[in-house]
């Protein structure tokens, strides 16, 4: 079982790299995202843009798919994200409210409540998803 303190650096690095992976031709915003799951493995990705503004993809979103597609439901522990102009990293940034509603749906098949860290150049923000999303809809709500 993994907690946050034993793989919190890891988790960072592996959003740091993620952002590498972006297409962003449109905003020139690269967004790098990681999952960390609690048997301590950490699912990537990077925003993807399109043409079509609204079928662009979050990279909280990719790497929730990409987990899900994986066979990983449940169990998250925690979700790093940064991005910024052409992958330069400053101020923090937090998740949309897109991608705090699919992390949410991620997180109540555990039912975990994640911690969320937003990664800025000098600092690192950390708060929870319950916090981002308060009085959330997902599963519970369904039945």
């Amino acid at each position: 079982m993994t907690n946050l303190n034993e793989g919190r650096e890891a988790l960072i690095a592996a959003a740091r790299s993620a952002v590498n992976s972006a297409y962003a031709p449109y905003s020139n915003f690269h967004v790098g995202a990681a999952l960390l799951f609690e048997d301590g493995a950490i699912v990537t990705g990077a925003n993807v843009e399109n043409a079509s503004y609204g079928l662009s993809l979050c990279a909280e979103t990719v790497a929730c798919a990409i987990a899900s597609h994986a066979g990983r439901r449940g169990a998250l522990v925690a979700v790093a994200v940064l991005g910024g102009p052409g992958g330069r990293i400053d101020a923090p940034i937090t998740p949309c409210g897109r991608c705090r509603q699919v992390l949410n749906e991620l997180a109540a098949l555990g039912s975990t409540d994640p911690v969320v860290l937003c990664i800025g150049a000098k600092e690192v923000l950390e708060t929870r998803l319950s916090v981002l999303l308060p009085n959330a809809f997902g599963p519970a709500q369904l039945g």
